[in-house]
């Protein structure tokens, strides 16, 4: 299998959504992640893929800013690989790929959030060199 590593092109941010909606479990409607996907390519986000072919089989959004503790900062976000492309290495090459993309862009951290319950990604984001700073706290407005 060869894959590609490229960032989405905003016009086809909507290309996301099936992936998106197996990370949730399709928690979310069409409607209201479009919506939102439409806002967020407005802000200091950017979305990579992972494509084999034309097929996209992979995501991870990135979000940038400049944290006060750690300069400029990228935190990749709803991180996802389909199911039959898991366990292959695909994970890591991914990472590296976007490790070597966010330092042309200049950044020197990167943070991110994984879900407690989700104990294959905390082996992975600890092989990978993260180490846990604090606990993400969350409350529905």
């Amino acid at each position: 299998m060869s894959f590609q590593f490229k960032i989405i092109d905003k016009k086809q941010i909507d290309s996301v959504i099936p992936l998106v909606q197996k990370l949730n479990g399709h928690n979310q409607s069409d409607a209201v992640l479009k919506q939102r996907f439409s806002e967020m390519v407005t802000q200091n986000y950017e979305c990579a893929g992972i494509f084999e072919g034309d097929k996209l089989v992979g995501i991870s959004g990135l979000w940038y800013c400049t944290r006060h503790y750690s300069g400029k900062s990228v935190e990749p976000d709803h991180v996802f690989i389909d199911d039959e492309y898991r366990g292959k290495g695909l994970g890591k090459q991914f990472f590296e790929w976007i490790y070597n993309y966010v330092k042309l862009k200049g950044c020197e951290s990167i943070e991110l959030n994984t879900y407690v319950h989700n104990y294959p990604s905390h082996k992975f984001y600890y092989n990978e060199g993260f180490e846990i700073l604090g606990y993400h706290f969350f409350k529905k407005l």
